[in-house]
């Protein structure tokens, strides 16, 4: 295609349309000129690709459930990211479908954020290269994808109208890192425009993010859609740098763009930006000429693959699990979710599966053998006690006893947050009693986010399952079994309760604005910062082996740091390591959370193996955002690295220097002296300038009249002295002149 002969050829009524969504799923095809429409579909977990123009979700094609982005973010596997982004494509292409609405990589800023389970990690670095992969499998396929939701889309209530109002560096360091990596790394054909204001200004309509940061600072070169229905104002939205209104009002919204264009209201320039934007995306996203089949059940496979990769053993207190058939004994298996799991999210982004195997379809090809009991009712909170009495009775006798919890789907949904982080009553209740029955509890949860857990000192295991897709039953025995050796590691911190998290005084109390009061220290940023017992960290996740971390070393310059270290696999059997790379900045004189996660990989290593580790560290990484100056900063001096399992399980740690040959800030009246004497040049060049003359026997005493036997002020050795700014010398006494000498020729030398 022509990009620039199209465009000339399209009348204002046509160019009006294609930046208007048709059919709800649909971009308009132009058939005078050859221009197709492309189909886009749900999907971050699986294709939710409508065969009406409604949004009923029993009307969506049969597809594969994939694990929810929680449960496979909780994988820290770049490579299984990206073939999961592979698999989707490969299933969108065969259902002519040109666009993928995903990945969903909003961070989790409170547990109780309603679509916490489409989104993949309270960390920026976390959900920035794992949506990285997904991006890059995906598009490889030749399958666009919409990067959502731009941005500081965090909570469900009053979605629409809401404004996330936070400090720039906030905003920057947290809620929009994420989709700075993925942008500048994974060039994502088009980015979602998401619901909510930031600092006041619809993100829709907001220039500040769509033109000037995505586009001028980024580069970013794809097309803006907005999320469906989060369009006010149509022709400032495009002016703001829009380009795509989804899902459209029909011939309502070609007519209010043709009437802006013919009042002024909107530049005809400003919309053949846009249109320029959706025609590359149609020649470059067009859907495959023919549906075609996959292999469903490699796909499924895949499904249970990641799904084991992910699934993180929480507690394994004395070894509870494995459970290996030939020795568990007798077992008993209770709860309604063994039979009747949940095994994806709630709202767009679910999906028809083609195959779901549950925990009891498992339990045959698993190699044990045990009796069942529902335990509680899924719809009524309230215990039933003639199904609770026959669980109990029966984990008397039971050897082991594995429980299965959750949420209902009712209360985990897009489109609202939740009100606490207790499991149902009636299931709370439940397992308390058993673990006092019987001392080998395994407690096997099903949920989209967080929970308390007030049973947790008196079971023996718990497995932390999140949606974990159409194979959630081979996977769950895959862990329980031994089967597969559990590698996932949490991408979120599971507090106490909720009362422990930063915002829960606030979240969703003003129903117009989000105040992001704790700034940067969110998640692991402040309960580490403040020392807060949590009860699993950011980061952790057991194995039925052991590794041990040697040999740190660094190795640094002015544009980086690179990291060593060695991994031994020093228990029985195989198992993967997920070594994590966390920095603390001792250099800067800004608030700094007490460490942040830098870099992070994943590894397989047999059983008596040692592996070597190298990560590498940018200038970005020890960069933070100077608001005065609107820029990233990296700042000369101390950091430390540490190297561990969790961000409470450091293993090795060091002191690493850095040196950026940073220019340095022009010296004035108010530079303190301790500044002055840290720097050997500029301490020098206050000896000569200000020191000698002011020492010399026929000056009047002052300040500098006294030396120590190494000819230095005895004032350079008062803390109090030193923490004064050179304005307070000259109010102090001080002659101004050889002070004002020395600014000047500080300044002049650098």
């Amino acid at each position: 295609m022509d990009i620039e002969k199209t465009l000339a050829a399209l009348t204002l009524p046509e160019k009006a349309a294609l930046v208007s969504g048709k059919n709800s799923w649909y971009t308009a095809k132009i058939d005078r000129l050859g221009l197709p429409a492309l189909m886009m579909t749900d999907g971050p977990s699986g294709l939710r690709k409508q065969t009406t123009a409604t949004n009923d979700l029993n009307q969506s094609v049969q597809a594969i459930t994939y694990p929810s982005s929680a449960l496979s973010a909780s994988s820290w596997n770049t490579n299984l990211l990206r073939q999961l982004g592979e698999h989707l494509g490969i299933e969108a292409r065969a259902e002519q479908v040109s666009l993928l609405l995903g990945p969903g990589v909003n961070l989790k800023r409170s547990p109780l954020g309603g679509r916490n389970f489409e989104y993949l990690a309270e960390d920026p670095l976390v959900a920035g290269k794992l949506g990285t992969a997904y991006v890059q499998g995906v598009q490889s396929q030749h399958v666009g994808v919409a990067l959502k939701h731009f941005a500081a889309n965090n909570r469900e209530n009053q979605r629409f109208t809401a404004s996330s109002d936070m400090s720039q560096r906030t905003l920057r360091e947290l809620y929009l890192k994420t989709f700075e990596i993925i942008v500048k790394k994974a060039l994502p054909a088009t980015v979602m425009a998401s619901y909510n204001r930031i600092n006041g200004v619809l993100n829709s309509q907001n220039h500040y993010l769509l033109r000037d940061i995505l586009r001028d600072e980024w580069g970013f070169h794809g097309a803006v859609m907005s999320d469906w229905g989060a369009v006010a104002n149509h022709a400032a939205a495009l002016s703001a740098g829009l380009d795509l209104e989804m899902p459209g009002k029909g011939q309502a919204s070609i007519d209010e763009i043709v009437k802006a264009i013919e009042t002024g209201e909107l530049d005809e320039g400003t919309l053949n930006k846009s249109v320029r934007h959706l025609l590359h995306l149609i020649q470059d996203c067009q859907a495959a000429p023919q549906a075609k089949t996959y292999d469903h059940a490699s796909h499924h496979q895949f499904a249970r693959k990641l799904a084991d990769d992910s699934i993180v053993l929480l507690k394994n207190a004395h070894d509870e699990l494995p459970l290996v058939p030939a020795k568990t004994g007798k077992l008993v298996v209770v709860g309604a979710l063994a039979k009747h799991p949940r095994y994806q999210g709630a709202g767009s982004s679910h999906v028809n599966p083609t195959h779901l195997v549950t925990p009891l379809d498992a339990l045959a090809d698993s190699g044990l053998s045990a009796t069942y009991y529902p335990g509680y009712r899924l719809d009524d909170d309230e215990t039933d006690e003639q199904l609770a009495d026959a669980a109990l009775a029966a984990a008397k006798t039971a050897d082991h006893v594995v429980v299965f919890a959750g949420y209902p789907a009712e209360e985990e949904s897009e489109g609202f947050d939740k009100i606490d982080i207790l499991l149902p009553e009636n299931q709370t209740e439940l397992i308390g009693r058993l673990a006092k029955i019987n001392a080998h509890t395994t407690v096997v949860l099903q949920n989209g986010s967080v929970l308390e857990m007030p049973w947790i000192e008196n079971v023996a295991a718990v497995v932390e399952t999140y949606l974990a897709g159409e194979a959630v039953g081979e996977a769950t025995w895959d862990i329980l079994t031994g089967k597969v050796n559990p590698s996932g590691h949490l991408a979120e911190t599971f507090p106490l309760q909720l009362a422990d998290t930063p915002m829960a005084p606030t979240f969703g109390q003003d129903p117009h604005h989000e105040y992001y009061s704790e700034g940067i220290f969110m998640g692991y940023r402040y309960y580490d910062t403040h020392e807060m017992h949590v009860l699993f960290p950011f980061g952790h996740g057991l194995s039925y082996t052991t590794f041990e971390y040697t040999n740190l070393e660094t190795q640094a310059d002015a544009h980086g740091a690179t990291i060593t270290f060695d991994v031994t696999n020093t228990g029985k059997v195989a198992g993967k390591s997920v070594p994590q790379l966390y920095v603390a900045n001792h250099a800067s004189h800004a608030p700094m959370p007490t460490k942040e996660l830098r870099a992070f990989t994943k590894l397989a290593v047999a059983p008596g193996e040692t592996q070597a580790v190298t990560l590498h560290l940018s200038r970005q990484d020890f960069s933070w955002w100077r608001e005065r100056k609107h820029r990233w900063q990296a700042d000369t001096g101390d950091y430390e690295v540490m190297i561990g399992e969790s961000s409470r399980d450091i293993r090795l740690q060091t002191k690493l220097t850095m040196n950026f040959e940073n220019a340095p800030a022009p010296l004035s009246l108010e530079s303190y002296l301790y500044r002055v004497i840290a720097d050997p040049r500029l301490k020098g060049l206050f000896q000569r300038i200000v020191i000698t003359p002011l020492s010399q026997p026929d000056v009047p005493a002052n300040f500098f009249s006294e030396l120590d036997a190494d000819g230095q002020p005895l004032a350079f050795h008062n803390r109090m002295f030193l923490n004064m700014p050179l304005r307070a010398l000259i109010a102090l006494g001080t002659p101004d002149k050889p002070i004002k000498t020395f600014i000047r020729q500080a300044n002049q030398d650098r």
